[in-house]
């Protein structure tokens, strides 16, 4: 099974980091990752999102020329999920999208702690058109961006831990880390937090290789 990680942004360590944590989720599979080199840095809202499909798009025939069994979009944004959806040659999924249907059939109850406020409304609409939004509690923005996400300090962890502590309580049974770039971050925002981390690179993987399995 071939699964191709398109990273929308132009960070391609971003992308090496989601492609290292797919592979360790589903060893059995082949993981190929993309970066967009026509996207910008880092996709922080809607703006940036749709400047990143242009180049998502193009991409498309040489998904098809390798042979990709299935696209995971590696953005929480799901940037350009149903345009690709639509042109793909193959089942197209978010990262994003994996971790609330994981969250839902899971937990019921969950929340997403995601990165600056400009990303809120994205994230809170994708959940209504899922038809996820009966599930989510809340989705949480830290005031981080993206590229300090993925650097990882220890103030960014601290800040993280706190908006994920605090969405546990107020209700939330499991918390969706709402950027690709907090995966690596999972275990250390656990052992902080002691709340249920959904990680949407994981969560994508297995739910591709499902996909994979139903349709076979």
């Amino acid at each position: 099974m071939r699964i191709l990680y398109i990273n929308p942004n132009s960070t391609a360590s971003m992308t090496n980091q989601i492609v290292g944590i797919a592979r360790a989720a589903l060893p059995d599979a082949e993981i190929v990752g993309w970066t967009n080199a026509e996207g910008p840095p880092a996709i922080e809202g809607p703006e940036d999102g749709a400047h990143a499909v242009i180049g998502l798009k193009k991409l498309l025939p040489e998904a098809k020329g390798i042979g990709a069994d299935l696209i995971v979009i590696a953005c929480f944004d799901d940037t350009g999920l149903e345009e690709l959806r639509a042109a793909a040659h193959c089942p197209v999924i978010g990262i994003g999208q994996a971790a609330y249907v994981i969250g839902a059939l899971a937990f019921g109850a969950f929340s997403v702690v995601t990165t600056l406020p400009v990303s809120v409304p994205v994230l809170e609409e994708n959940i209504a058109q899922y038809g996820l939004a009966g599930a989510c509690i809340a989705v949480r923005a830290s005031g981080v961006p993206v590229l300090a996400v993925e650097e990882g300090s220890e103030p960014v962890r601290v800040r993280l831990s706190e908006e994920i502590a605090a969405a546990g309580k107020e209700g939330a049974r499991a918390v969706a880390m709402g950027c690709a770039g907090m995966s690596h971050l999972r275990a250390d925002l656990f052992e902080r937090t002691r709340v249920p981390l959904i990680d949407g690179v994981i969560a994508s993987a297995h739910l591709a290789r499902a996909i994979r399995a139903t349709l076979n």
